[in-house]
This record gives structure tokens, sequence and C-alpha cells, in this order.
């Protein structure tokens, strides 16, 4: 679905953001944005007064130049702003664009009561409809297989090329609409209406026409309006303060010195930082019901994690060679090498791949005549008969002892208790005999993910608890739990189970992510704070769940918790750059406005910046052009490194609050020494000194 190596901005993005930076302006959109309506307040107030200068006569023969000035600037600030929202709203709609070529009116084959067949259009699909989908079909709808088994095709959905096979009952029955059915034929009960589709949720959440402010974006949207309203009690009571000591200012200056001051590079940039969280999670291949539920995942303290699919490979894989007493444990690995040569099993091809690593030097092109023999369910056995006639078995320990008593050979003393340590262990023993003599064991286990216990080392390190759950006896879970890395685990494991460890770290305050794919796996899905479903699972399971796997990797929730983090670091780190701004900013205009009338103030230019005008104006376009030059950073996030709380706040208050206050004061310096002959030639940078001598 997703192409994660898409270019940051492209030209069909650019040319939408700009048309939506212009649209956006409309002041009904803008009250979703208190901080940037009243920069936009101002710039209309501004700009009525570069056309009506004795609407507020200040005085001044050039109100008119400067107050247009002000304005085009205000003006620019507002379009970064709505351009900053629309590129990161314009990668959703890009990625929206290719599901909606997905979503096609297909024509469906349904079958009534009956029996009978009739070909209708999916759109008209109802929820409980039963249709048929043959080879080559397109699943018209989201549903359940209540007949039949098929490969389908979900590329269209997944980006995965290779098909995945789907059958009526257990875990796997779940389709969804868009599909393509590549073999044989299944018969779906449909379990979504028109326009409720997967599918459809999709496009309307890769859109953004469903997103809807986190209970963190709301919080901190409520802190930037109280410093704007303080901002603005502050400025109208400046003005009479300054008439007070003789200092008269200008309206448009008033505006300028209330734009720098309130947070307007956080406010221009919140809504997109929000977005390109979700934004980022879409292009893990995850889809996420609500940004509420990608910002959980930032603050998750407890993970629960299935052992089989999660933790291991689910498949039983050779792990090691355990030979009898008597035997050379090469001569071992030999024959149990041979035995699997033929094997196509994952029990087969990882003894191959063991025995090579262990150093075997078995030829398999000397074996290519050799007759092989199929494990079956009466003999549970396999292996290989020889040209010469030597018969190599593998198997379980009673069919190989069964068939080694049949030819009259011996039993080794401490083959029993090495079969039944193993069988503690939770592993699995494949016996191994050439004709009459017992050679040793196979030891099969299901196989820890490779990194696994140095990614949750990683979570371990930035706060999160992990536990494993599993069906597996407690010897058996505490070997693994200790092998994978986990901080705990839970045997034999129920349904019921999940949802009471999940209720317990609750109840201590925690919040909890888990994953799941069977409808066994809903209750707990739906209790946890952050419940991702797999989308080869049921419709159960990602109904009950906040996101869904498209992937269907259950690892993917360690990545998945990571883009949380970085959303809510971002944010804050941006919203501590912003703040510190400010600091420059009234170091920049405070004394612009004061100097000339109270010449003590004149310390306050620390930045030596040329006149009053040009330090406003300086100021104002660099409170302007930080807004685009951090587009990036919002879109990509701050980078993510796990470590304690201390420790992340004070780097990222060293980077972006000290980095905030240093940025501007070179910034406007810098803006500054390029204005002031363009302020000269205009004749603005005269304007105060004009005023001031007429006081």
């Amino acid at each position: 679905m997703v192409n994660k190596k898409t270019k940051f901005v492209s030209k069909d993005i650019m040319k939408t953001s700009i048309k939506g930076a212009f649209l956006k302006l409309n002041p009904k959109y803008m009250t979703k944005n208190p901080v940037m309506f009243v920069v936009e307040i101002g710039f209309i107030i501004c700009l009525l007064l570069a056309f009506f200068p004795n609407l507020i006569y200040d005085g001044s023969d050039n109100a008119s130049k400067y107050n247009m000035l002000v304005s085009i600037i205000l003006f620019i600030t507002l379009l970064f702003a709505n351009f900053a929202e629309s590129v990161a709203e314009g990668r959703g709609k890009a990625q929206a664009e290719t599901l909606k070529k997905t979503k096609k009116d297909t024509k469906a084959r349904k079958i009534l009561d009956d029996g009978k067949e009739i070909e209708i259009s999916s759109n008209d699909l109802k929820k409980g409809d039963v249709v048929l989908v043959k080879v080559g079909e397109i699943i018209p709808n989201d549903g359940e297989i209540i007949e039949g088994i098929a490969s389908i095709d979900e590329s269209a959905i997944t980006g995965e090329s290779a098909p995945v096979t789907k059958e009526s009952g257990g875990d796997f029955s779940s389709v969804t609409g868009g599909t393509l059915v590549v073999s044989d034929w299944i018969k779906v009960r449909i379990s979504s209406d028109p326009g409720e589709s997967f599918l459809d949720k999709m496009i309307s959440l890769v859109e953004g026409a469903s997103r809807q402010k986190t209970p963190n974006e709301i919080a901190l949207n409520t802190l930037l309006v109280s410093l704007t309203i303080i901002f603005l009690i502050v400025i109208i009571t400046l003005y009479p303060i300054a008439n007070y000591s003789n200092v008269k200012i200008s309206v448009s200056t008033l505006i300028a010195l209330m734009v720098c001051l309130i947070p307007t590079t956080i406010g221009a940039l919140l809504s997109a930082i929000g977005i390109a969280g979700m934004d980022r999670v879409t292009r893990f291949n995850v889809i996420a019901m609500s940004g509420k539920a990608v910002e959980a995942c930032g603050d998750v303290d407890t993970m629960i994690l299935d052992k089989t699919g999660t933790i291991t490979f689910g498949n039983r894989l050779a792990s090691d060679f355990i030979n009898v007493d008597g035997i050379d444990k090469s001569d071992l690995i030999e024959y149990a090498m041979i035995s699997s040569l033929k094997d196509d099993t994952p029990e087969g091809k990882s003894t191959v791949e063991l025995a090579k690593k262990l150093g075997s030097k078995v030829n398999p092109a000397d074996y290519e005549d050799a007759s092989f023999v199929e494990f079956t369910a009466s003999s549970k056995m396999s292996g290989i008969d020889l040209k010469n006639g030597v018969m190599i078995r593998k198997g379980s320990g009673e069919a190989i002892i069964k068939f080694i008593t049949e030819r009259g050979g011996d039993i080794p003393s401490d083959l029993q208790a090495k079969v039944e340590s193993i069988s503690k262990l939770g592993g699995t023993p494949l016996v191994v005999c050439v004709d009459n003599v017992i050679y040793g064991i196979i030891y099969l286990k299901d196989t820890v993910k490779p990194g696994l216990s140095q990614r949750f080392e990683r979570l371990r390190k930035i706060g999160i608890k992990t536990i494993m759950c599993t069906g597996d006896n407690p010897l058996t879970a505490a070997t693994i739990a200790a092998e994978a890395g986990v901080d705990g685990y839970i045997a034999e494991c129920k349904p019921e189970d999940k949802i009471e460890a999940i209720k317990k770290e609750q109840a201590l305050g925690k919040i909890v992510a888990m994953t799941g794919d069977g409808t066994n796996d809903a209750p707990a899905l739906a209790q946890a704070d952050v419940g991702i479903a797999m989308n080869s699972g049921t419709s159960s399971a990602k109904e009950a769940a906040n996101m869904v796997d498209l992937d269907s990797d259950p690892t993917k929730i360690l990545e998945v918790i990571e883009i949380g983090k970085q959303l809510l670091i971002t944010r804050g780190s941006l919203t501590t750059f912003s703040i510190a701004n400010d600091i420059a900013k009234y170091f920049a205009i405070i004394p612009a406005i004061f100097t000339l009338a109270i010449p003590q103030m004149k310390v306050l230019n620390i930045m030596g910046l040329n006149s009053p005008s040009s330090a406003i104006i300086s100021a104002l376009i660099f409170n302007a052009i930080i807004i685009p030059c951090l587009i990036p950073l919002a879109m990509k996030g701050v980078k993510y490194e796990p470590m304690s709380a201390s420790k992340m706040l004070g780097k990222n208050m060293l980077i972006y609050g000290l980095g905030g206050v240093i940025c501007p004061f070179i910034g406007i310096k810098l803006i500054d020494i390029l204005v002031f002959p363009l302020l000269g030639v205009l004749g603005i940078w005269r304007r105060l000194n004009e005023i001031y001598k007429k006081i």
C-alpha cells in the first residue's frame, strides 16, 4: 500500500499544499487554531491601516508603508502556517488516492436463501449477505470466509506481493474488500455495510478527514490559547503605560509585538505534527483508528506479547544434537543431516542448516538417488533409504524404539532420560537411528526471533515492561522468557488470563499495549490502552483493536511504540523551541519601542540592531520564516533514542531550549543587516525618530 521511500514533498503535494495554504485563510477555518486566528485578525487590522492610515493616526507620514510591510509579513506568516498543515495533509491524501484506486464498484455473486445466485453491485451489499468469490475476482467487501479455501492477493492493501492463504474457521478467515482471489473459491459472509468497510475507514483516516485532536494536543492547545490571552492583556496594558512614559506606539507595532510574543511557531506546526505522527504510522503499514491511539503508544508502560509468532517463529526448529552414550556426536550430526536432505518441512530444513553450521561435510549430491520416506501420522517418522540398503530414520521416541525393537536392536539406557528432559523444556525430541542402532536426538524448539533480546533491552531503557503470554508449561515459558529477555511471563495462559494481566497493570496506573489476531484475543485488545490487531486475523479482533497491522507482523508493536514516543518528543521539543524564541524577540522589539524615549533601555539592545523599525520588522520576518524551516522536522519527527526521562529532558532543553534562544539572536541580527538598507530606501526607518521628535 505505502512506499516507505516516497519523497518528502512531491510536485503534486507541493501544488495542493500551496492551494490549501490560501484556502485555509478562511476565518471560519482559522478559528480552529486560535493562535493563528489572532495573527489573521492582526493582519486584517494592519491591512486596513495601510489603506486608511487616518483610522488610527500615529503622527507619521510613512505609516501606510510601514503598516503595509507589517501586513505583508503577517500574511506570509499565515500562509507558512497553513502550508505546514497542508503538506502534512497532502502526504496523507496521496496515500488515500492509492487506496481509492483499489476501491472499485465491482460485481458480486450474492447467494440467496434458496441457494440461487444473483449478480449485484458491491455497493448494494449489506451486512450479513453471503457472496461467492471465484479465482480472478475481487472480494466485494469485508467479511468472514464461511466455506472454502483460497490464496488471496492483498498487495493492494498491504503492499506485500506474496499471496496469503485464507480458509473458513480459525483465526485466518477474515478477508478485506478490494483484495483479489488468485486460486480456488470462497464463500464470504459480509461483515460491514457500504461505506463502513476497512478500506473506507483507511481512506478516511489517512486523508485526515476523521482526525480528532488527541488529549495531549487539546491540552497543549489550551496552554497556547492561555499564553495568547496573557500576551494580549500585556499588549493592551502596554499602550497606556507607554503613553504615560511619553512613548507613542503605533497599532502595527503593537500587533507586531503581539505576534512575535505569542507562540505562533508551535501554533502553526501543532496540527501538522499530529497529522505527521499518524502518517509515519501509516507508512509503517499500520492503520491507527485515531490519533489518540498513536499518542497512547508514546505513553505505554507495559507490553503484553504472545509468544508464538511474536517472540518466536511459531515453527519448531532444530536447536541442538544430543548423542547417546557410546556414539560420537559428529556421527549423529552427519546421519541427522542425511535423513533431512529431502525433507522440505521447517524441521527438516532447520536440521540441515544446523548441521552445516556445526561443520557437517555431507554432500547432498551424493544422496540424490536415495529414496525419501515421508512422514505419516501412522508411522510418526521419516527418513531415507540409501542404495546400499542402509535405512536412516528420525521420528518420535516411541516410533523409533518400536522400529529398532522389531529389528532386534538395543535401546540405549540413557535415551529415555534425555527424551524426557527435552520434553520438560517444551521442546520436541526427534530420535535418529541408522538400521538397528540409535545415534541420538535432534532437539527441536520454538526459536526466538533474532535481535529481539536487544530490542527488549532497548524498551527496558525507556522504562517499558514486557510480559510474554504462552500456553506452554512454566519450565518452557521460563526458558524462552530468559532467552528472549522479557521482564516477565504468564505460563499456561488462557484468554481470560491476558485480560486479568492487563487489568492488573492498569490498576497500577500503567498504560498497556498488546497484539492479537484471534476472536479470543478481542476482549483483551479492547481492554488494552493500545490494541494492535493483525490484518490476517478475525474481524472481531480488528474491530476491538485501535490499530491494525497490514503486514500482520506482531513484532511491529515495538516500532509503533517508538513512533508514539517520537510524536510526543517532537511536540514537546518544538514547543520548547517556540517559547524559547520569545526571549530573543523580546530583546529585539522592547528596546526598539522604548529606547528613543527612554535612553536607559538601550542596554537591552544586546543584538545591536540598527533602528527601531528594522528591529521590529526583522523579528517579524524571523517569526515567519522559522515556520517553513521547521516543517521537515515536524514531518520527520525528532530523532528518538532510548534514555531515561530526566536525561531526555536535559538533552532536549539543551538542544531546543538553549538552541531556541540562540537561533533567533543570530537570525534576527542577520535579517536586520539585510533589512535596514531596504527600510532606508522606503524611508521607514526614520519613522519612529519623527514620531519621537514630535513628542
